[in-house]
């Protein structure tokens, strides 16, 4: 067989909230008993697996999943804040209702440039999001190198992942989805990268 690294890719259980499509990003948010629920199936997925190590978002919302998975596995937990969600500025905590209703020139100019545009405040755009995400990526395979490695992240990070993964330009991120709970696996070869499961 040849040699490669395996990433299962998770995205954080269900959130308080949901049902109003929050924009929540670096805010700390606590999962629904169904998103504890969520989790503890993945977990049950992955039992089995020879897992080397853990990695997940140093917020709540995937920590716990996280720590849920790790649970079968004798191998190391890290948390790493370059695994959080995007940061939204003035948007954070808000609803896509609200944001519609209170930023419709904003959304405007997000329309024109979507990978580059950042909202108002203390916020990042999808193209700095890319930035750090690889980075932790590539620190992660370079790490666990032939390896199988679980990440425990969010929507925005594990499309971004899953973008650069199946030569995807950012501007395609949003047509990828990934639900609460949903798994992910990727396989990184020498010379390629193999998208065996998405949004399963």
């Amino acid at each position: 067989m040849i040699e490669h690294t395996r990433i299962y890719l998770i995205r954080h259980g269900q959130v308080d909230g949901f049902e109003n499509f929050p924009i929540y990003g670096h805010t700390d948010i606590e999962l629904t008993e169904i998103g504890l629920l969520q989790m503890e199936k993945a977990a049950e997925r992955l039992r089995l697996v020879d897992v080397s190590a853990v990695y997940s978002s140093d917020l709540k919302r995937s920590l716990a999943g996280a720590k849920i998975i790790s649970r079968y596995h004798d191998s190391p937990l890290f948390s790493r804040q370059e695994l959080r969600e995007m940061r939204f500025g003035e948007w954070e905590g808000l609803t896509l209702e609200q944001i519609r209703k209170r930023f419709p020139e904003e959304l405007k100019k997000r329309a024109k440039n979507v990978v580059h545009y950042s909202p108002p405040g203390d916020s990042e755009s999808i193209a700095q999001l890319a930035h750090r995400v690889m980075a932790i990526l590539k620190e992660i395979l370079s790490k666990h190198s032939n390896s199988k490695i679980v990440i425990v992240a969010h929507g925005g990070v594990n499309r971004v992942i899953l973008c650069h993964a199946l030569g995807l330009d950012l501007g395609n991120l949003f047509r990828i989805q990934q639900d609460y709970g949903c798994l992910n696996i990727i396989d990184y070869f020498p010379d390629h990268t193999l998208v065996r499961l998405m949004n399963g």
